[in-house]
């Protein structure tokens, strides 16, 4: 009978010391303690993150736009003027077609060769804002941010007289303090829903075939009609005539961007 009782003490004893052994595991690691933090890395990085562009533009929608009502039109953009080498090309062509269409205006350009943004306003073109130096504007303070778009919107008034209500931001990038601080001071930002690549030197029928096979209806199309040293947009402007001609096969009318979202110009 002692050696029974001794055997069952003895059972007992490792018994309970393997339970504090499992125990003192589980206060040891933080992914199974709840005692000694309750926020999981999942949780924290979901409250930091960013929002994506596509979640701005459904939060901010009557600010931020990409594209227009589905309606037969279709609103050519031309992005990073004026630059002598491509702009008048780009002008001529649209004027031998009757289109009129939306320049977005880099500042420090504006600058240099004001007599192109006189033209550009006018033959009838809308002007928006498209920064003074072309930051990629997501990594960059609301302050910043407001630096650059006043600083152009000044110089550009200078020449046309009015400030710009619609703003691109380069790279079509942009953060949610942007948007908040745009949408107060009465802006829209607006990208594209169609994107020519142009900027990458590419062809004539490169060019065509990617606006052509992408135009829906209320389409925004992105082109350019300035670029960096060396770059070459040969055959964005030689595709523009037969861009133009096809979508008006297909029932297409060409509407600058106020027209096309309904808004001013100007702010």
């Amino acid at each position: 009978m002692p050696n029974i009782r001794r055997g069952l003490l003895i059972a007992l004893t490792v018994t309970l010391t393997l339970c504090l052994l499992d125990w003192s595991v589980v206060l040891a690691d933080p992914e199974h303690n709840n005692l000694t933090d309750t926020t999981t890395p999942e949780a924290t990085s979901a409250g930091t993150e960013p929002l994506t562009l596509g979640e701005l533009r459904r939060k901010y929608s009557e600010t931020f736009k990409f594209r227009g009502p589905e309606v037969k039109q279709v609103a050519l953009t031309f992005d990073d003027v004026p630059d002598p080498r491509f702009t008048p090309r780009v002008l001529d062509e649209l004027k031998k077609q009757g289109v009129k269409a939306t320049f977005f205006i880099v500042g420090s350009r504006a600058k240099k060769h004001p007599e192109l943004v006189r033209r550009i306003q006018r033959e009838g073109h809308v002007i928006g804002n498209h920064s003074f130096s072309h930051p990629l504007f997501k990594n960059r303070s609301v302050a910043q941010f407001q630096s650059e778009i006043q600083r152009t919107e000044r110089i550009i008034q200078s020449i046309v007289g009015y400030k710009p209500k619609l703003i691109r931001p380069p790279y079509g990038e942009i953060n949610e303090e942007q948007v908040k601080w745009a949408k107060k001071n009465g802006y829209k930002i607006v990208n594209w829903n169609v994107d020519s690549l142009d900027w990458k030197g590419i062809n004539k029928e490169q060019v065509k075939e990617n606006v052509l096979s992408a135009v829906v209806p209320g389409s925004i199309v992105l082109q350019h009609a300035g670029g960096g040293v060396g770059s070459t947009l040969n055959g964005s402007i030689e595709a523009i005539p037969e861009i133009i001609q096809t979508l008006r096969k297909r029932g297409y009318h060409f509407v600058s961007l106020t027209e096309l979202l309904q808004t001013k110009k100007y702010k």
